[in-house]
Parts: structure tokens; sequence; C-alpha cells
């Protein structure tokens, strides 16, 4: 799910909507805010918004990044964030880096859920199609290392996935997968290819690595990065992008 966010484009109004209705349907919704930055108006808007969303559901405060600060500056974002949330709300500090805390976490969002029926059959962990699962994992790859240069700017489609003919059975299944990276300006298509090319094999090579990991077979897999101007304004274009 998105985080929430102001919106500033009709992406995130989208983006917004999405995180709406699935707020409504969930069991738990954590709010996370780490222990080395100070609360602020951003913060207690989400509250304001997630309380109004889903009154009903249940809200659990999350201090994050703990190994980065002493504990005495744990103890006081603790009491910070109860603060923010009301005395009735559980706070737990985690750090996702090293671990700590992540059990109790675990422990704690499990205590707060009714037990329900399974949503997908055994060995399944999600009912997302594999196209999308393969665009994620090149858009993870893509933006890793960038900062906030390109968060929302950059979409992934996958054009094409066709099972490469002429192979032996010895050879084994590859899959040929076509994909395409859209940008919002010629400035990002030329950060995401990087010189003569190197990032965008760099990306290439780590997103072919978690996609045979995920289909549990080869591929070969050819990006190229287009060009589509102020996309996350355009109606037409957030559609044909997927949004």
């Amino acid at each position: 799910t998105p985080g929430l966010h102001r919106p500033r484009t009709l992406l995130g109004q989208r983006l917004n909507d999405l995180v709406r209705d699935t707020y409504s349907e969930v069991d738990v919704i954590c709010l996370c805010i780490p222990a080395d930055e100070k609360i602020g108006p951003g913060d207690r808007w989400i509250v304001q918004q997630v309380r109004q969303i889903a009154p009903k559901t249940t809200l659990l405060g999350v201090v994050t990044k703990i190994d980065k600060v002493s504990k005495d500056m744990v103890g006081q974002q603790l009491l910070a964030v109860s603060k923010l949330l009301g005395p009735e709300t559980d706070v737990v500090p985690v750090s996702a880096a090293s671990g700590e805390q992540v059990e109790v976490l675990v422990d704690v969002l499990a205590s707060k859920m009714e037990e329900g029926p399974a949503f997908y059959p055994d060995g399944e962990l999600t009912d997302e199609p594999e196209e999308t699962l393969m665009a994620e994992l090149i858009r993870e790859a893509a933006l890793e290392g960038l900062g906030d240069e390109l968060p929302h700017s950059l979409a992934v489609v996958i054009e094409e996935i066709i099972p490469r003919e002429g192979r032996t059975e010895k050879q084994g299944e590859l899959l040929d997968v076509h994909a395409l990276l859209y940008v919002e300006r010629p400035s990002q298509k030329g950060i995401v290819i990087g010189k003569g090319g190197a990032r965008l094999r760099e990306v290439g090579t780590k997103a072919r690595l978690q996609i045979e990991k995920l289909l549990g077979t080869k591929i070969f897999l050819e990006l190229h990065v287009k060009v589509a101007k102020d996309w996350q304004r355009d109606p037409k274009q957030l559609g044909r992008l997927g949004f």
C-alpha cells in the first residue's frame, strides 16, 4: 500500500484514493516514525486522516531506526509518539537494520488480529500477477541509490514475455522479457541510463536476478527508457501505465 501524503499530482491523488480504500479493510494500521526525526505537522496530518478514514481500525505506533540514536532519545520519541496517538495506543520501538525488537512487533501485530481463513493457497504469498511483480522489481532496482531524485517519476511497464524458441531440454526454458521504463523529463532519462548506459545495465542485472528467483527460470531482460512528459498529471497516460 502506498503511503498517505498530500497529493501534488493526479497520480498522488489516485494513490491516496487507494490508501483510503485499503485502510478501511485492514485489521491494523502502523504509523512509523523514525527515532531520529522530530514529529512534525505532516505526521499530525496523517494521524488525523487515518482517524477520519478508518476510525474503528486499530492503530499501532512504531518508532523505527532505534539503532541510530541513544536509548534516551528512543525513550523521548516513544513518549512523543504516545502523546501523539493517545495513551490507549501501543507504541513499539524497532530496528529493521539490526532486527532488534522485530519479533516483538510481530507478536504485538498478531495479538491485534483475529484469526481468519487463508487468503492464498499454501505456497503462494500473493495474488498479484507476475507481470506486476516483475515491473516492481525493475522499478526497485532502477530507484536504488537515487535517493529522492525519481521517487514517483518512474513507471515500469512489461511489454512482452516470450518463451525463447529452439531451447533444448538440457538448456532449459528461457524467457525474453521486454520492459519500458517511463520518466517525465529528458534529464531523468539520463539519470536512469547513466554514462554510456552503465547504470541501466546495472539495473538490468539486479532486476534479472530477482525476477529469475521469482519465476524459477532463466530470463533475458531487455530494458528501454522513454520520456512521457508529465505523465503523473495526465489521465490518459496514467491509465496506459496502469494507474
